[in-house]
């Protein structure tokens, strides 16, 4: 008997009809005798709808705690729903809050942090021969504050979860039948991957691939919980995320090719070059809780130099106000922004006995005529700042330049 959890987002339980068809699929899993605990976020479009109250009835600004406490309703709705169509077929199942479960989290509202999971009740519901069903994206802070984990939680609470009780898999269920070599609405040629590591996953998460939360993927990482993409309605193998690299001749030098549209380009020039002028720069934005990705520090000139740095779009308005009020306090010269920007990325642990993969992405870009804004490399992967206008060429001329197109005859990888 194993015990497996599984998380089903949005679209697949966007509505009674697609319930239904979770719960057929579950009970499929239970007379096979597993022990299943399962994991769903709020139907299709309902969040979106919440926050868009929110924001009418506060003028575009509402209060933190209050987002989170009624936002955290939609899954509430659908973890009661799916409990129901489980029992009208004969499957005992129980559902819970993140709150009833003790989901234990930090206080930041809107995109909280797990930090300890008390896996008891759930333990003893399972003992009982019940599937537990538990609302994702949801927690509760010591203070008895409902939290939220941020956009795409259900995947971090179904894997926490997973870690918690030492689930022998954790099965992500969504939209796409496994995780692609890229987006395949960009490139139709694009391919199934069967397997990924986790390390891969990670940059592929952090970069723009919106397959996986990417704190969901750190979790699954840090206590090794085997981590399976699969379609909801589509009977298939789906892709495996494992800690282990496969040795192997074949092994691929780039696995995929991830990209995000949604950063900004922010520039403060004319900074007197000194010590500790990057932290002076990067401290605010740091302290107003903002992400910075990629950084870029140019050459100093006449004792001055020019900082740019990356930043998610909807940070990009507070970012850039504080950058105006650094730019008065340092004497630096001015602040430019730049909305209309693409980072594009080519990820994978060939990376690590292969060299000449950089060269080999930029004469790609260059043979298209794309200029390339910014550089930034790990061991695993290489990315590019360039213009929002050329990001889907030059995803298509990358995905071509390291041989990731499927055969004409479609085979999965």
């Amino acid at each position: 008997m194993a015990l497996i959890v599984q998380k089903f987002g949005g679209t697949s339980v966007g509505s009674v009809e697609r319930i239904q068809q979770v719960a057929e699929k579950i009970k499929k899993f239970r007379e096979n005798g597993d022990d299943i605990v399962v994991v769903v976020s709020a139907m299709s479009g309902e969040t979106n709808r919440l926050i868009d109250l929110a924001k009418q009835i506060t003028n575009g600004k509402p209060v933190p705690r209050e987002l989170d406490m009624m936002v955290s309703t939609g899954e509430q709705v659908t973890i009661a729903l799916l409990a129901m169509a489980l029992i009208t077929r004969g499957v005992p199942a129980v559902s819970f809050t993140g709150n009833q479960v003790r989901i234990l989290t930090d206080s930041t509202h809107t995109k909280a942090r797990i930090l300890q999971i008390d896996a008891q009740k759930i333990g003893a519901e399972l003992k009982m021969g019940k599937v537990v069903v538990v609302a994702g994206f949801q927690g509760v802070d010591e203070h008895g504050n409902i939290t939220t984990l941020g956009r795409g939680g259900s995947d971090t609470t179904g894997v926490a979860l997973a870690a918690a009780l030492k689930a022998d898999e954790c099965q992500i269920y969504t939209d796409v039948d496994g995780v692609y070599t890229t987006d395949p609405r960009v490139v139709p040629k694009a391919r199934r991957l069967e397997r990924i590591t986790f390390e891969e996953m990670l940059e592929m998460a952090s970069l723009g691939s919106k397959v996986l939360q990417i704190r969901s993927v750190e979790f699954a990482g840090k206590y090794n919980v085997p981590l399976r993409v699969l379609h909801s309605f589509q009977e298939g193998p789906g892709t495996l995320i494992t800690l282990d690299e496969e040795e192997s001749m074949e092994q691929p030098i780039i696995s995929g090719i991830a990209f995000n549209r949604d950063e900004s380009k922010l520039t403060i020039r004319g900074v007197p070059d000194t010590p500790g002028v990057a932290f002076k720069i990067l401290g605010p934005i740091s302290a107003a809780n903002i992400e910075v990705d990629m950084i870029v520090q140019n050459v100093s000139h006449d004792n001055t130099t020019d900082f740019t740095f990356t930043v998610n779009n909807p940070d990009y308005e507070n970012a850039l106000g504080i950058l105006q009020g650094i730019a008065d306090e340092i004497g630096a010269r001015e602040v430019k922004g730049n909305v209309s920007i693409a980072k594009v990325s080519i990820v994978g642990v060939g990376m690590r006995s292969h060299a000449g993969v950089a060269s080999r992405m930029f004469e790609a870009l260059a043979k298209e005529g794309i200029n390339i804004q910014m550089i930034s490399t790990s061991e695993i992967k290489v990315s590019v700042v360039v213009e929002e206008k050329y990001l889907e060429l030059a995803v298509r001329a990358l995905h071509t330049a390291f041989e990731l197109d499927a055969p004409d005859h479609r085979q999965d990888a």
